[in-house]
């Protein structure tokens, strides 16, 4: 609990009574590595704070070697389906642990009832839509902005754990690209 706690008080500070009701409402979760933890087609009910691990999120194809994955979450980063989480609607993408990874998570009646009650609700709140919105257009920009060895190369400078940690399918697929072309680029740029 004093991973988030830190955490969040990085940004603001939070009184005792808030942080006691908010840590009330918290369960601790532990994902195996690979299971697939929100599906195509589930509504999104829980915010969770990662402690441990990566999560990838991703648009399952019919050929796994087709799956499209768009984001990754890591330790100290809030993990959710956010849009399906606000909008009550089912998910159009799902979440995988490619970690072992353990998350603190809330769910969408105890936030609403934390939004009431404290201020720390409306942080949390916050803070999630805010990355998932800065993820988002940081990756609509490098699609757009960057040829697939600048993303690659970028990908490697800010996250070189994913690198060593993921397999290439799903960076090729991050990048925007085949997984022969990635592997290409890797052998121009060794």
């Amino acid at each position: 609990m004093e991973q988030i706690r830190e955490y969040l008080e990085s940004i603001a500070h939070i009184s005792d009574d808030d942080w006691e009701f908010f840590t009330s409402k918290l369960f601790q979760q532990t994902v195996p590595k690979k299971e697939v933890f929100l599906k195509l087609g589930e509504v999104e009910n829980h915010i969770s704070f990662i402690q441990s691990g990566i999560v990838r999120l991703f648009i399952p194809k019919e050929n796994d070697e087709n799956d499209i994955s768009f984001g990754f979450s890591f330790e100290n980063q809030f993990i959710s389906a956010y849009d399906s989480f606000l909008t009550r609607t089912p998910s159009l993408y799902q979440l995988q642990a490619l970690t072992e990874t353990t998350l603190l998570s809330i769910t969408y009646d105890d936030l609403q009832e934390v939004y009431q009650k404290t201020q720390i609700g409306n942080l949390i709140g916050r803070l999630t839509a805010e990355r998932l919105f800065l993820l988002k257009s940081k990756r609509e920009q490098n699609l757009l902005t960057l040829t697939a060895e600048e993303r690659y190369l970028k990908l490697f400078k800010e996250r070189p754990q994913l690198i060593r940690l993921m397999p290439l399918k799903y960076i090729s697929s991050y990048i925007g690209v085949t997984a022969q072309a990635l592997s290409r680029i890797r052998k121009r740029i060794s």
